[in-house]
């Protein structure tokens, strides 16, 4: 062990582990698909880090690489014999409107989102850039990647390590990092880029017209060619005409709906939805100009914590129960 390893008595080494969990999250989210799944793995990565100071040499790594090696390896276990993760549009062509959902497939299928404040950079410039690599479409299509391509891709191009530093961090050659990355780019070479910046009228419309269950005024606010999904159903739906009919058939299921701001979501504004005060559902919408092109409705309340909504309108909020 080098001489300036750290100290586990160093009552500033948790908060230096710390510093490091966003960014961390965010490449453990990107590998993953899951925030759930993003959190245990950085959690046993610094469990991992704290408990192996004793072997560390900070004259080898830097400590930010030696938690990425952690990270990957934790991912890459994570990853044997999983299920690749996906949206409904990668599992099949659009349904139609109509009352078969067909079976809901388990969480483990899904593509899940995760608010921005927890992988996200504050600083505005590498904002920006960042955004678009936790689109729920680019984290879907990282899903295609096997595990090492994956890490290659996030690392060079997301977070830009050098060739040399992700070789290292994966043992290899800058050569075999090199040609990985070309692989992976041309598989993601498809990826529709995001919509840009949010008109916050056009999101007061869309809430207006959604808790109302203004028919009319919602698909007005759509792109022609918008769709709807609502895991963990494989439906979903393309274009604003059917989307029309669908809510038109179902009999205002979602009639007194409220949907409360909770932030943003892989870089889009997201919503808790409620029915008689109850979570139902975390809405994310997708914006491309001066419409909304995509809307997905995660019918899963564990995720009304991790955005930090509350769990009841019905007195006092219960957050997080």
């Amino acid at each position: 062990m080098g001489d300036g390893a750290p100290d586990r008595g160093d009552p500033g080494l948790v908060e230096e582990l710390e510093r490091h969990r966003a960014e961390l999250t965010g490449y453990c989210y990107r590998m993953l698909g899951s925030g759930f799944e993003a959190e245990d793995a950085v959690q046993e990565t610094l469990v991992k880090a704290w408990r192996g100071l004793d072997r560390y040499d900070p004259d080898r790594a830097p400590l930010r690489s030696w938690l990425f090696q952690i990270a990957t390896n934790v991912c890459v276990d994570m990853l044997r014999g999983a299920q690749r993760r996906a949206r409904a549009m990668d599992l099949g062509p659009a349904g139609s409107p109509g009352p078969d959902l067909g079976p809901p497939l388990p969480g483990h299928a899904w593509v899940m989102p995760i608010p921005d404040r927890r992988v996200l950079p504050s600083d505005p410039a590498e904002l920006a850039v960042e955004r678009e690599t936790v689109r729920l479409a680019f984290v879907a299509a990282l899903q295609h990647l096997p595990p090492r391509q994956r890490a290659v891709l996030i690392l060079r191009d997301v977070l830009r390590w050098s060739a040399a530093e992700v070789a290292e961090l994966l043992e290899g050659s800058v050569a075999s990092v090199n040609s990985a990355l070309q692989r992976a780019r041309a598989t993601l070479s498809e990826v529709p880029a995001g919509g840009g910046e949010v008109d916050r009228r056009l999101l007061e419309r869309y809430v207006d017209a959604f808790e109302r269950y203004d028919v009319s005024g919602l698909v007005a606010l759509l792109h022609e060619d918008a769709t709807m999904s609502m895991p963990p159903f494989a439906w979903w739906l393309r274009g604003r005409e059917e989307i029309r009919k669908a809510m038109l058939a179902a009999d205002a299921p979602c009639g007194g709906s409220r949907l409360v701001p909770a932030g943003t979501a892989n870089g889009c504004p997201a919503f808790g939805q409620y029915l008689g005060g109850e979570p139902f559902a975390l809405l994310v919408v997708e914006v491309s100009g001066d419409r909304v092109s995509a809307t997905t409705t995660y019918l899963d309340t564990r995720l009304f914590p991790l955005f930090g909504l509350p769990m009841s309108f019905a007195g006092p909020p219960r957050i997080g129960e």
